[in-house]
């Protein structure tokens, strides 16, 4: 196999409730969309918390921001505004009225870990309803009910989610993975790490990821 036809590793190291990963996957996936047949990508979404001390019953959004990041409430609201439109030009919908509230992403982040072992074909499909949850529908991704449900609509067992939620299986993978990236020297996401080596930060436009697909596709 020529190297222009291996598989591009792509680790996405994120968070749930980090509006610019949302950003940063879609504008991913639009440049492999663009580069068709000319990249070959395995996509894994690794673990990141924002806010690994979050208690359970989560925080209030605006009071979280503004406390957190020492803003003003309607600079708060300005920068949902600009994130809300920088979504809805790659076709992502935030709905800031909904998503009232900032919650623990940590067991989230195990069914993920869960996901891409045992089907990591649906890996993907986990982290999209996870994202549209949080950020569009305003759901407590932190609730087992609820990521259950969206485990069953991303193709998963339920069953096999709730049991996974119902202990703490994958509590010290999921910790080790965190571990592994902040050690690395990965303090703000989305980190995107092409073949263990190339490194994009942000919620970068479609050709900023194009370009470096292309580039590494040719073997540059």
């Amino acid at each position: 196999m020529s190297e222009a036809t291996t598989p591009i590793r792509i680790d996405f190291v994120s968070d749930v409730s980090c509006p610019w990963c949302a950003i940063g996957l879609q504008a991913l996936e639009q440049a492999i969309a663009r580069t068709g047949g000319e990249a070959t990508v395995e996509l894994h979404f690794q673990p990141f918390e924002l806010n690994p001390q979050m208690p359970m019953e989560g925080e209030d959004a605006i009071a979280h921001l503004t406390g957190k990041y020492g803003i003003s409430e309607e600079q708060a609201r300005r920068n949902g505004e600009a994130i809300r439109t920088r979504g809805a030009e790659l076709g992502f919908t935030f709905d800031m009225d909904r998503r009232r509230r900032v919650w623990n992403t940590f067991d989230a982040h195990r069914l993920l870990h869960w996901a891409g072992l045992e089907a990591p074909g649906k890996q993907r499909a986990l982290k999209h309803a996870l994202l549209r949850a949080y950020f569009t529908d305003g759901e407590n991704v932190s609730d087992h009910d609820v990521l259950a449900r969206l485990a069953e609509s991303a193709g998963l067992d339920g069953a096999r989610a709730r049991q996974v939620l119902g202990t703490d299986e994958f509590t010290d993978a999921v910790r080790e993975r965190e571990r592994h990236y902040t050690g690395s020297g990965i303090t703000a996401v989305p980190s995107v790490i092409f073949n263990d080596r190339h490194l994009v930060q942000g919620g970068q436009p479609v050709e900023v990821f194009e370009r470096a697909l292309r580039q590494l596709a040719a073997g540059a």
